[in-house]
């Protein structure tokens, strides 16, 4: 069953985290809302995410010292923040954006459709990761049966060069073994 990509919706006005999921609606995508910086940073303890669409401008910990705390973390300095601000178009505000890790910035009023576009990439740029990282696990494993199956040919091998008259039948019976998945 393939997991169903998360968006993080960070704003301190449920209004707009309303009008964020209506935005978001019918994309492939599960609304994650939350109020604060620091609901936001124990969500991302819990939860994986496609893409964080934060606010700017908040009480106590604002966008940016959010976006900080989310970038300086192994486990999610990867996923990518789109700032939401119903600040002016301050290009101050936009470059502390883009320095904290922001892959853009966005003012209010923004047109609802560029917004699920620029998701709709970012939830298909997780899932191709996802099925990446599957298929890789994949080869993985292949590659380690792989490498038991030649080390059984090999001993095998070796077995019957040798001048031992039971070789032949515990190389048959090693063979059967590596072919079957069965412990040597």
């Amino acid at each position: 069953m393939t997991q169903m990509a998360k968006a993080l919706l960070v704003d301190d006005r449920r209004e707009n985290l309303m009008a964020l999921e209506a935005i978001l609606q019918g994309l492939p995508v599960q609304s994650v809302a939350v109020e604060s910086g620091e609901a936001a940073l124990k969500q991302l303890l819990v939860d994986d995410f496609a893409v964080i669409l934060l606010d700017a401008q908040m009480p106590d910990m604002d966008g940016f010292e959010t976006a900080g705390h989310i970038k300086r973390r192994e486990r999610t300095r990867h996923i990518p923040i789109i700032f939401l601000t119903a600040a002016d178009r301050d290009a101050q505000l936009a470059l502390r954006g883009y320095a904290v890790g922001a892959v853009d910035y966005l003012t209010k009023p923004f047109d609802p459709w560029v917004l699920r576009a620029k998701v709709s990439v970012f939830v298909d740029l997780w899932s191709k990761t996802r099925q990446l990282a599957a298929q890789s696990e994949v080869v993985r494993e292949r590659e380690s049966q792989w490498r038991v199956l030649t080390d059984a040919v090999d001993e095998a091998t070796a077995l019957l060069r040798s001048d031992d008259p039971d070789a032949r039948d515990r190389a048959v019976e090693m063979l059967e073994q590596a072919r079957w998945g069965t412990p040597l």
